[in-house]
C-alpha cells in the first residue's frame, strides 16, 4: 500500500511563508492564514513541505487506503495560490461562478491572488469545506 506524501508536519508554517520571493504572495499567505484560522477555528500547520492546512480528518476508502488530511488548506505556490476545499456538487458550481477570477481543476482551484476573488465567498467555501469533512468522516 503506498504511504501518503503529505503528511501534518511540525514544520513552521511563519518561516514557509517568509521563505518566498514575492511580498504579494508573503502578504496573501499571512491573510489566509487569518481568514481559515478565523473561518475554520483551527490553527494552521504545515502538511508536507508545501501546503497550509486547517484542522485534520482520518479517511479510510473501501480499497484500504487510509490517511489523514486537513479539512481546509491551500499553498502559495509560484504560479498560483492553491485552495484545497471539499464542496459538494451542488454548491461547488454556484460558488465558483461567484468567487471571482480562478482555475478550478478537480481536487483544487487556483488564484493569482486574493485581490482577484470574493473573500466572502472564499470564507464559505471554507466553512462549507470543514463541516462537509467532519460530518463525512466523524472523529473517532
Amino acid at each position: 500500500m503506498a504511504k501518503n506524501k503529505t503528511n501534518e508536519t511540525e514544520s513552521s508554517v511563519i518561516d514557509f511563508i517568509n521563505n518566498s520571493d514575492d511580498e504579494t504572495k508573503i502578504k496573501d499567505a499571512f491573510e489566509l492564514v487569518n481568514i481559515m484560522q478565523k473561518v475554520s477555528g483551527f490553527e494552521p500547520k504545515m502538511w508536507g513541505p508545501s501546503i497550509i492546512g486547517f484542522g485534520s480528518y482520518h479517511y479510510k476508502y473501501a480499497s484500504g487506503h487510509e490517511g489523514d488530511a486537513p479539512l481546509a488548506a491551500f499553498s502559495p505556490r509560484k504560479a498560483a495560490i492553491s485552495l484545497y476545499f471539499h464542496l459538494p456538487a451542488e454548491e461547488r458550481e454556484n460558488l465558483l461562478a461567484k468567487l471571482g477570477k480562478h482555475k478550478a481543476a478537480k481536487g483544487c482551484i487556483y488564484v493569482k491572488k486574493l485581490a482577484d476573488i470574493d473573500v466572502e465567498i472564499l470564507k464559505k467555501m471554507v466553512s462549507i469545506s470543514v463541516k462537509e469533512l467532519q460530518k463525512q468522516y466523524p472523529s473517532n
